[in-house]
């Protein structure tokens, strides 16, 4: 199984993502954990990388694109694997295809997770997460046991900026604009497969796996 997964911001493709590399034994390959381990492992690509995550500013396509090469090439995707957070646009979908197409690599399904921006919107903006250790919490579905306060470390929590509700619009046009075309590009391949974004955690791994086959 060599996958792509698309959906909006929330729609829970990490979730999906991990659930599936569990049931298949593939890995799940992020657009982050490239980066990440590309400037660890201070390749061509990752010590360019590295001077723009230093500074906080966005790796430019070229950069990305190259890493994704890189980690195409690692013996652990040969089997198959998971690609979370990439493409995001026309422009690395072209480089995916045309790094694909050297490997001798086939997509065989793109996971479409569909999934309202109402119920988006609720969902991200009523998340809040610890500044110390990283924990994260729901107001509604997982919320800490002392209202504002971290479970873990005490600390009082925070919304962060990109769970604010005009940031996560801006979020979803630029997704609509930039990604979302890319479904017509895959669906014209056979490769679609669409899964709703409100399945139950406790039910997903067997909607995934009958879905899947």
């Amino acid at each position: 199984m060599r996958m792509v997964l698309m959906g909006p911001p929330g729609s829970g493709k990490g979730t999906r993502a991990h659930i599936i590399s569990d049931l298949y034994g593939i890995p799940v390959v992020t657009t982050g954990d490239m980066l990440r381990e590309a400037v660890r492992d201070e390749t061509e690509f990752g010590k360019i990388a590295g001077k723009y995550m230093s500074k906080g500013d966005l790796v430019p396509d070229k950069i990305v694109n190259g890493i994704v090469r890189e980690r195409m090439m690692k013996p652990d995707v040969q089997d198959g694997f998971i690609l979370d957070g990439f493409p995001r646009s026309k422009t690395q979908a072209d480089a995916l295809d045309a790094i694909l197409d050297e490997l001798g690599i086939e997509l065989t399904h793109v996971l479409f997770v569909v999934l309202s921006d109402d119920v988006i919107i609720q969902r991200l903006s009523k998340r809040r997460s610890c500044p110390k250790c990283g924990a994260v919490y729901h107001l509604e579905s997982a919320p800490p046991k002392q209202k504002g306060v971290c479970d873990v470390c005490g600390a009082q929590l925070i919304q962060r900026d990109d769970d604010k509700e005009e940031v996560i619009r801006h979020r979803l046009e630029v997704y609509r604009e930039l990604t979302e075309p890319l479904l017509e590009r895959y669906g014209s391949r056979g490769l679609i497969v669409e899964t709703s974004g409100e399945v139950a955690i406790d039910e997903l791994s067997a909607y995934l796996k009958a879905l899947l086959g």
